[in-house]
């Protein structure tokens, strides 16, 4: 017959104690790390939808601001937001410019596109917020670019 004494009992409820809460603490970065993840693809595949955009422009509709619009917003969730679900709020701008360093006679003839995005990891009223972002660029030339033909 196996007695055990208060202190064992003690003891092993500790370790079990212990054990669980390394469990959660696990489950509960795992879960964390997948969300960061899906984040980036999102803000990721927001960024190529922007920078893709610009293929279907001609050199005149790139140069002219009302095409392009400078700021945008953008949900992790587009669908969601009519019930609420939507979940993180990306925020974006698009600048284009003529890149530096190439020569004065390019200057006119080629726009360096950089798309930004913001987001931020808040959860209605929480205090610990990380701002996270998100850059790309592409370059387009003036006679590089495809110019479609409407009908």
């Amino acid at each position: 017959m196996l007695a055990y004494t208060l202190a064992e009992v003690l003891i092993s409820m500790f370790v079990v104690a212990l054990m669980l809460t390394s469990l959660y603490a696990g489950f509960s970065s795992g879960f964390s790390l997948v969300k960061l993840a899906r984040e980036n693809l999102r803000a990721t595949q927001i960024l190529v939808q922007k920078t893709e955009a610009v293929r279907i422009f001609r050199w005149s509709q790139v140069t002219n601001s009302a095409y392009l619009p400078t700021s945008f917003i953008d949900y992790y969730n587009p669908s969601g937001t009519n019930n609420g679900t939507y979940g993180a709020l990306y925020q974006g701008s698009v600048s284009i410019a003529a890149p530096s360093g190439i020569p004065a006679d390019y200057q006119d003839r080629m726009r360096a596109i950089i798309v930004t995005l913001f987001w931020t990891n808040s959860i209605s009223g929480s205090s610990n917020v990380i701002v996270r972002s998100r850059q790309m660029q592409t370059y387009v030339a003036r006679y590089g670019m495809q110019d479609y033909i409407y009908k």
